[in-house]
Parts: structure tokens; C-alpha cells; sequence
């Protein structure tokens, strides 16, 4: 039977890289605004603080215009008009994710990015952190009530594909993994006639 470590090696390893791919390919984890992923949310950002070039933002967005052109059965949009097929464009101002009442949101966004690509090379708690901080944004402005309900460009909600993702980035820390693992292995009670013999010998 594998050791705890092994095992916890193997499932964060996996974790790790099935949360790579549901953040690179912007599986729908919720919706805020225009945005429904973690790179749509920094993407918008980037692109309207222009930190990075428009190049570097468009290799983030590629992959996961690719599978929604796949899953929709429509053509894959043209790299040069990739900035146009997500609206970013002609933004001058970021959008409503970008101002200092979402920062929860966007930061939450940021680590989940770079937690998914750091965990490609070493699985860490940089995900877990982004997911719960998104988390936490988002349900905040849930309660507080800021977005008409009226309103669908303004509507906040999760998709169920959200709780699949925290799964993942719990498990792609292997510390935590290996925790359970040994929880949940029984524990050996020695037999008393064994103890009392060794007792005996001593």
C-alpha cells in the first residue's frame, strides 16, 4: 500500500493540473459584470491599466477562446480580433471589477491565475488563497445588495462550476492532503496480550 506522502503527491499533482485547465480554458466559475472567469476578470484589468502588453493578454485568452468556440460550435475567433470578441478593446476605463469596492475580486482573481500556473511547477496555497478571496469578494457584494437583481449585466452569481474549483485547489496543496489521508487511516490498537508480554520482557 502507497504511503500517505505518495499519496498525497499524486493528488495534488492531479489537482493541480485539472485546476490548471479549468482556469486557462475560463470554465464558467461565476459572473460578475461581463466577466465569468478568473483570467476574463485579469485580463479586463490588465487591459485597461495597459501594465502588460496587449500580446501577453491575448496568450491568457487564446486557450480558453479556442474551447468556447469548440463547445458553442462556432468559428475560433481571429487573434487579431480576440480583444474585440471579449469587449475589451475599446475599454478606456476597466470595468466594474476594477474599482477599489471589488478589490477582494480582482486580487482574488490574480491569485488564482498565477496559483494555476505556479502549480503546473509546484503545487502551493497561492490558488486556495485566490479561490477563497474571490470567494469572499463575491459573496460580499451578494450580501451588501450593490447590483440590482433586476439588472442582468449586473447580476453576481456562482456557478456550481465554483465549488468544484475549491475542491481542486484544496487538493492541489499537498500538506492539507496528506492531513486527511492520515486521518482517515485507522488507527493500530495493540493487542493486550502482546502489550502485557512486552511489558513483562521489560
Amino acid at each position: 500500500m502507497a504511503s500517505s506522502k505518495k499519496t498525497a503527491r499524486i493528488i495534488s499533482r492531479i489537482a493541480s493540473r485539472v485546476y490548471f485547465l479549468l482556469i486557462i480554458f475560463q470554465i464558467p466559475l461565476f459572473r460578475i459584470g461581463t466577466c465569468t472567469s478568473p483570467i476574463e476578470v485579469t485580463s479586463s484589468q490588465l487591459i485597461a491599466s495597459k501594465v502588460l502588453p496587449a500580446v501577453v493578454v491575448k496568450s491568457l485568452l487564446y486557450p480558453g477562446a479556442i474551447a468556447n468556440a469548440i463547445v458553442k460550435e462556432k468559428a475560433i475567433p481571429g487573434y487579431d480580433n480576440l480583444l474585440n470578441a471579449y469587449k475589451f478593446h475599446h475599454a478606456k476605463e476597466g470595468p466594474a471589477t476594477t474599482d477599489l469596492q471589488h478589490l477582494e475580486i480582482l486580487a482574488g482573481s490574480y491569485l488564482c491565475v498565477a496559483g494555476a500556473f505556479l502549480g503546473i511547477i509546484k503545487p502551493s496555497r497561492v490558488g486556495l488563497f485566490g479561490i477563497c478571496l474571490l470567494m469572499w469578494g463575491l459573496t460580499k457584494e451578494l450580501s451588501l445588495l450593490k447590483h440590482a437583481a433586476s439588472d442582468p449585466t449586473k447580476a453576481i452569481y456562482f456557478y456550481p462550476t465554483f465549488s468544484i474549483a475549491v475542491v481542486l485547489a484544496f487538493l492541489s496543496v499537498r500538506g492539507d492532503v496528506r492531513k486527511i489521508i492520515r486521518s482517515c487511516k485507522p488507527k493500530r490498537i495493540a493487542h493486550p496480550f502482546w502489550t502485557y508480554a512486552k511489558a513483562k520482557n521489560k
